[in-house]
């Protein structure tokens, strides 16, 4: 058996390690005595707030230490924060789940991180908030600012043209985040280009390389043609590119395989299909052996591939292809233009409607979800969850009691009905990010719900229906009410209390 003494050299060792771990390390760890000191001293800082279980925080660790090794030659310092021994420090700077990314310019100006956690991603997106909103653009730099990132936006426009100049301006500032931007009001640097003024050109280091804007120069147009111009004719879903392509509007479409070759092969046979139905549809291969299980959300067959679906972003409606067929361009081709005229039926995928509700929490199904979510008129107040998400489990026994709080009461249950739904077993119109997610469809209102952010425990979630749906229910006065009356009051709200906990997030948001 060892001794202590072995023991204590141990541990010694092992922080001697990580000592010298942090010490080699670009990502400073900060704590509450020097956080706001070192923020004040840089313009610019991400930081990671983080706990050492959390699985999402271990995976984004190598991509946090590689892009803080090459933001520091740009002096864009990202720091961490350990929450479990900066709790207060966390609590002041409203970190709810692991890990969250904020940006700070200083200790009064914070804004959340919303790249992808790759290193590229990261690297990109915070060089971006390091710029200008419209970086100057001269003779001299202009090949340089082409290539400062994948895509760079470059306006030529003259120097009286001030409803031009505001106009892209404008767009700049809402989309810093995603595009690098820049101008020039040089007539001789826009007829170099091969425009003329007001001009703008989308440099990007894929496909034609180069495209220029031809449309009316208005906000929207210039927006539209943005997003269409800036994704590749057929690119690749992934960690950085799969929020973009589920924010375009348009219907994508996915080719499963499990090869680089294949994917390539595919890539190129698509092309000539892409170019005909660019700006309506985007088509994109995905590696099926790291993201095979998103095809179960499209409603395929995870263990057969290639394979090929289109999903409609907007409305979340699957068109799952044959999978018993050969996946073949010009006859996908077919496809994806039935698809687009509104000939071919959406697949819903839907758990056996249940032949009776059983407890005080109702069961909606994909084929149920609209007569009971969303054509009545009471308030209802609906959990998303995942059979395999422990937060849901821990969750199930505080939902049921609030259910009963509602389902026993006679007025109440008249009002409000607290449900639930398998999201990875039925196909649902609402965008989810994790596990469990609860919303409230108040009556009246189904198109606007509400979702809910605060501790889960009975009372609260009891007081966020009372405080957001229609008729404004009060679980506490009629449990209240019932204690009077010499009734039952196990069910009034739990008196438990709990800190959030971070979501599991749902399986497909890990692309």
């Amino acid at each position: 058996m060892r001794s202590f003494a072995h023991l204590a050299l141990g541990l010694l060792g092992a922080a001697a390690v990580a000592s010298a771990a942090d010490a080699e390390s670009d990502v400073h760890s900060l704590k509450k005595d020097n956080f706001d000191d070192f923020i004040k001293e840089h313009d610019l800082v991400l930081a990671e707030f983080f706990a050492p279980w959390c699985g999402h925080c271990k995976a984004l660790a190598p991509e946090y230490e590689v892009a803080a090794t090459e933001l520091k030659e740009k002096d864009i310092p990202l720091v961490k924060v350990d929450c479990t021994e900066e709790q207060e420090l966390c609590k002041d700077y409203g970190v709810e789940g692991y890990p969250t990314l904020k940006i700070f310019r200083g200790t009064d100006s914070i804004k959340p991180y919303q790249g992808a956690r790759k290193s590229g991603a990261i690297v990109s997106y915070m060089i971006k908030q390091s710029l200008p909103a419209v970086s100057p653009v001269t003779e001299d730099n202009l090949e340089e600012v082409k290539t400062m990132d994948k895509i760079v936006i470059i306006a030529y426009i003259a120097p009286d043209d001030k409803a031009s100049n505001e106009t892209f301006t404008t767009l700049a500032e809402s989309l810093r985040d995603v595009y690098v931007f820049a101008g020039t009001n040089d007539a001789a640097l826009a007829k170099a280009e091969g425009v003329k003024q007001p001009a703008i050109v989308l440099y990007k280091d894929f496909d034609e390389k180069k495209a220029v804007f031809d449309g009316k120069f208005e906000k929207d147009d210039i927006l539209s043609w943005t997003k269409t111009a800036s994704t590749p004719l057929v690119g690749e879903v992934g960690p950085d590119t799969y929020a973009g392509y589920m924010s375009s509007g348009i219907p994508l479409a996915y080719i499963f395989a499990e090869t680089p070759e294949e994917r390539k092969q595919f890539a190129e046979d698509f092309k000539p299909i892409a170019e005909k139905h660019r700006g309506a549809i985007n088509i994109a291969t995905i590696d099926a052996k790291a993201f095979g299980a998103h095809a179960n959300n499209l409603n395929l067959d995870p263990e057969k591939f290639p394979a090929f679906a289109i999903q409609d972003t907007a409305k979340g409606s699957k068109f799952p292809y044959d999978q018993s067929k050969k996946i073949d361009a010009k006859e996908i081709g077919k496809f994806i233009q039935k698809v687009l005229d509104g000939k071919v039926e959406p697949s819903i995928k839907s758990e056996p409607i249940p032949e009776k509700q059983e407890g005080p929490v109702t069961v909606i199904v994909a084929h149920t979800y609209d007569d009971l979510v969303i054509n009545n008129d009471k308030d209802v107040l609906v959990e998303f969850y995942a059979p395999w998400c422990g937060h849901c489990k821990a969750l199930a026994p505080k939902y049921e009691e609030l259910g009963k709080l509602y389902a026993e009461n006679p007025d109440l249950a008249s009002k409000v009905t607290v449900a639930k739904i398998d999201a990875t077993a039925n196909d649902i119109p609402e965008p989810i990010q994790g596990f469990p997610t609860i919303k409230i469809f108040p009556a009246g209102a189904k198109d606007s719900p509400i979702e809910y952010a605060g501790s889960r425990t009975v009372e609260d979630l009891a007081e966020f229906i009372k405080e957001n749906g229609k008729y404004k229910a009060d679980a506490y006065a009629a449990g209240a009410e019932k204690a009077q009356e010499g009734g039952d009051v196990t069910n009034a709200p739990s008196e438990e209390t709990a800190a959030p906990v971070p979501d599991e997030p749902v399986e497909h948001d890990e692309l």
